[in-house]
């Protein structure tokens, strides 16, 4: 555990430059992904909203500062449809200098409204990867790509990462919601996480569900693990490490 530090500029870079080594140093290369980072906000309860798609600002200024370096530092971002619909958001980078990384959404069922503030960036494009082939509706602004879903009828993720890296993509930045997270942890394809954790008790609506894990000694760890504080909010990060079923 690191030293508690009261200059939050430093603590921005020190946790981008930390994950700019795991990027160097990861297997991500060798399986042709992106190196992916998952970052959120969540209460000291693990609640990341009251209700499911009811969005809930929980960062303080200083941790929503730190996001915004995140992006900038990433090639892309991602979040699913259920974060869209519920927020609208821009994921762009505006609380700090930086690039806009590529926005990209995962939408099994092609629901984004031609009315997101997504459709309408002032740079780029939104990639928008569904399961739904055959004729849509062009929607401006939007790069629509089919892909084969999984199992359960989603957009398979390591099909998406594979596309993702053939274009460019090196670093992604996950950050939700819950469905997607879950997603990326339970198919061990996350490879760091920083987390925001907020001094509040919320009882709702949590990040991290189900993994269908049974055996304590399997269950994912963060290690090497790091935390610091940013205002009243206490960010960990680290790598996401699954024992020897890593993919």
């Amino acid at each position: 555990m690191l030293p508690l530090t009261n200059n939050s500029t430093s603590l921005h870079q020190q946790i981008t430059q930390w994950l700019a080594t795991q990027r160097a140093n990861a297997q991500h290369v060798r399986l042709n992904r992106p190196f992916v980072t998952l970052s959120y906000a969540q209460s000291l309860d693990g609640s990341i909203a009251i209700h499911s798609g009811e969005p809930l600002a929980l960062s303080g200024h200083e941790s929503l500062r730190l996001t915004h370096h995140l992006r900038s530092a990433h090639d892309g971002i991602m979040v699913g449809i259920g974060t869209v619909l519920a927020d609208d958001p821009q994921l762009t980078v505006r609380h700090c200098s930086g690039r806009n990384p590529q926005p990209i959404v995962l939408d099994s069922q092609l629901r984004i409204p031609a009315t997101a503030r997504l459709c309408c960036l002032p740079d780029k494009r939104c990639w928008v990867l569904t399961t739904q082939d055959g004729e849509s509706t062009p929607i401006d602004g939007l790069d629509i790509t089919a892909l084969q879903g999984d199992a359960e009828g989603r957009v398979c993720l390591q099909r998406a990462l594979k596309l993702l890296w053939s274009r460019g993509i090196k670093s992604l930045m996950v950050e939700g919601g819950a469905n997607v997270i879950t997603a990326f942890v339970k198919a061990q394809l996350a490879d760091a996480v920083v987390l925001t954790i907020t001094p509040r008790l919320v009882g709702g609506y949590k990040a991290v569900s189900d993994l269908g894990i049974a055996s304590r000694c399997a269950l994912p760890q963060i290690s090497p693990f790091f935390s610091d504080r940013l205002d009243d909010d206490l960010i960990v990060w680290g790598n996401l490490n699954y024992g020897d079923s890593a993919q």
